[in-house]
């Protein structure tokens, strides 16, 4: 019998409202579901809808006001300090803004968080260990040859893949994507998408993307929710075909042109 893996986010009866007054609509009402580990699980909806609140209740930025978000078996409204210091190291986070410093190469930039890990807890890991984590995470985002530029010399496409490297070099077991691809043409959109899918295959990561594009869900994901002004209305597992082919910048004009 197949084993059913195990959740490694869980959102029970989620409400959060940012403001007292009962009249006040909730940023979040009343969520429930669950994403199994090693899965790719999108987030769709309009703007507005409550999907970055969603993230930002995983990491703990900020609390619900009702319910219980579970992420690898800890109650996250309940960690103290140290804790949520613990959680956030197990999270790797990339938005639509990279956000890179612009005076540090590229492999500076990936080395940041092993620096700030290594200063938060006291560990010793040597310059040499992270500059074997920084290179091979490079390699494996494609960029090993723009290891010693600076974020100016890149594309947007390649900028979004050193976020993406610095997010995975420490080897979080769970990768937040909130709009990753949203300012990328089509062609970089599959250079991200192949890192995504890779960071799953190949490093086991648990991947959340939030994103517009149902395209980007269609080639990506194994299940997707669909939020409305903060409630749940379904989730939706992804068909899988033996295509899972990204149209084109060509095809996507010619479909919404033409149809």
């Amino acid at each position: 019998m197949a084993t059913v893996p195990s959740a490694i986010v869980q959102f029970d009866s989620i409400t959060k409202r940012f403001r007292a007054e009962r009249d006040e609509p909730a940023a979040l009402d009343d969520i429930t579901f669950s994403i199994s580990e090693g899965e790719i699980f999108g987030i769709v909806g309009e703007s507005g809808a409550g999907k970055s609140t969603l993230l930002e209740l995983v990491n703990g930025l900020t609390a619900p006001t009702s319910g219980t978000v579970t992420v690898r078996g800890a109650d996250v409204a309940r960690l103290d300090r140290r804790g949520l210091r613990a959680l956030r190291r197990d999270i790797g986070v990339v938005f639509q803004g990279v956000h890179l410093l612009s005076n540090t190469t590229v492999r500076d930039n990936v080395r940041l968080p092993l620096r700030l890990a290594a200063r938060a807890e006291g560990t010793r890991t040597s310059r040499r260990e992270q500059q074997r984590a920084v290179d091979e995470i490079l390699a494996f985002v494609g960029l090993a040859h723009r290891a010693d530029h600076f974020p100016a010399q890149l594309s947007g496409g390649e900028r979004q893949r050193v976020g993406l490297a610095r997010a995975l070099v420490s080897g979080p077991p769970l990768l937040l994507c909130d709009e990753p691809t949203s300012s990328l043409d089509a062609s970089t959109t599959g250079d991200v998408l192949r890192v995504l899918a890779d960071a799953r295959e190949k490093l086991g990561t648990t991947v959340i993307v939030i994103t517009h594009d149902l395209d980007v869900v269609k080639v990506l994901c194994d299940r997707a929710a669909l939020l409305e002004k903060g409630r749940l209305r379904e989730v939706f597992p992804i068909a899988r075909s033996g295509d899972r082919h990204l149209p084109s910048y060509y095809e996507q004009v010619k479909r919404e042109l033409m149809s």
